[in-house]
């Protein structure tokens, strides 16, 4: 795209000579020859860029900026002034110019700033859009899932998000809490500021409280020179602190007090800055079990836990592991570039009988390894890791609970089978199972499937 400029001096030649260059680099270019015509252009199109003498009969260059301003947040500007107007020219810079060039004016002086503008314009834009891109990414309705349980997720997701109150974030390893905490970061008000994830569990000891606070140079061997903390990286942002409960109880202190008085200290200072962080925690463990134990601060569990979100497994939605099935087989065909329909109803099958002991990331997992070895219109069982071909085998059943119970359960399965296949379309479902739709709703209600 060809960025517009307009050009703004009384003086022909130094406005006609400005335009000439600036078209020599392919730059649309237009010219005004005070500030009231370029105001009057201002309002009838938009520029990229304006180019203005402060100096001009009938409006000057500070009026043109304050109307640029009212008009166009987004248009830079460029003031021009003699080198014994630099009081100006700060004013013009405090009045929203981007930048100024001293008379006589140095053509490749000019450029450079122009392009320098335009470069940063654009990585701006570039911010935004990934910003917003990890807006959508994260935002609580793209968490997949419609059972009750993950229902309840979106609704506790949309209260807390824009708040600053802490959030403790807990469930089995697999179950997606990190990903709740960016649909919280994400979400809320902070959004446009870092989101910062520290695995507690993943950094020694010896070095974790260094990794949190920071520390001063020579603090410590090894401390070569000062350097921030996570804290001090989050700064305005969210501080995500995975597997809380593996921090150590001297630490425990600390975070506390950072999370309490809204203030830290590095390693090797007694200088306290302050906390300008939201903080949410996540753990796979019974933090309430921990306390009991003395493993676990009791007071900092109660600071952590002013909103518990608890994710459940996928044993407690079921109905939701066709839905993600089918989620990551769309990205991961896209990703191998495959040609891939679906998923077969036995292989389908296979997968809503098996024990997710590593919940959604392992689904995921099995599901990648399938595109990988299909070469067909739909996976099958074969595509699925060797433990998966015996949930499909008639001659392996074995029964569990009453009779009662193993049909409740294989009806559950096959109207959720027919759901699915109807696009969820309760209507279209009933017909396909040759009842009534009074009947259908009754049976979804007593096999409590959640669609």
């Amino acid at each position: 795209m060809t960025e517009r400029i307009l050009v703004v001096d009384d003086e022909d030649i130094i406005r006609e000579s400005l335009s000439f260059i600036l078209r020599k680099e392919k730059y649309e270019v237009e010219e005004a020859a005070n500030g009231k015509i370029a105001f009057e252009m201002l309002k009838e199109s938009s520029y990229d860029l304006v180019i203005t003498d402060l100096e001009m009969p009938v409006m000057k260059g500070i009026e043109l900026l304050d109307e640029i301003r009212k008009i166009n947040l987004q248009t830079n500007t460029i003031v021009i002034t003699a080198y014994g107007s630099m009081e100006t020219a700060i004013a013009a810079l405090r009045s929203g110019a981007s930048d100024y060039i001293l008379k006589p004016v140095e053509f490749d002086e000019l450029l450079i700033k122009v392009k320098k503008l335009f470069e940063v314009r654009d990585l701006h834009l570039e911010n935004r859009i990934l910003r917003r891109e990890l807006q959508r990414d994260y935002d609580y309705t793209n968490i997949i899932g419609k059972s009750q349980a993950i229902a309840q997720i979106f609704d506790m997701i949309k209260a807390v998000a824009d708040t600053d109150s802490t959030v403790l974030i807990s469930g089995n390893s697999g179950t997606g809490k990190e990903l709740v905490a960016k649909a919280l970061h994400y979400n809320s008000k902070r959004s446009n500021k870092p989101f910062i994830a520290l695995n507690c569990g993943a950094i020694s000891e010896n070095l974790i409280e260094s990794e949190l606070f920071g520390h001063k140079k020579g603090a410590f061997t090894g401390a070569i020179s000062d350097k921030d903390g996570f804290i001090k990286a989050a700064e305005g942002g969210t501080l995500f602190l995975d597997e809380i409960s593996e921090m150590p109880p001297q630490l425990q202190v600390k975070l506390l007090r950072a999370i309490q008085e809204k203030e830290y200290t590095p390693v090797g200072t007694t200088v306290s800055l302050p906390v300008n962080v939201r903080f949410i925690a996540s753990t796979n463990r019974n933090l309430m079990e921990y306390v009991n134990q003395e493993k676990f601060r009791e007071d900092l569990f109660y600071r952590l836990n002013v909103v518990d979100i608890h994710l459940p497994s996928l044993k407690e939605r079921e109905g939701d592991i066709s839905l993600l099935a089918d989620f990551f087989l769309d990205k991961y065909r896209k990703q191998m570039n495959k040609n891939i329909k679906g998923i077969s109803n036995d292989a389908m099958r296979a997968l809503m009988n098996h024990e997710w002991k590593g919940e959604i990331r392992e689904l995921e997992n099995v599901i990648e390894r399938a595109v990988i070895f299909c070469n067909e219109d739909f996976i099958n069982v074969k595509n699925l890791p060797a433990q998966f071909q015996s949930d499909t085998e008639p001659s392996d059943y074995s029964p569990s609970g009453s009779l009662d119970e193993s049909v409740k359960r294989f009806e559950k399965e096959i109207i959720i089978r027919a759901l699915e296949a109807n696009e969820f379309n309760k209507e279209k479902t009933a017909d396909a199972l040759q009842v009534g739709l009074s009947t259908l709703y009754r049976k979804m209600k007593e096999l409590d499937i959640q669609i």
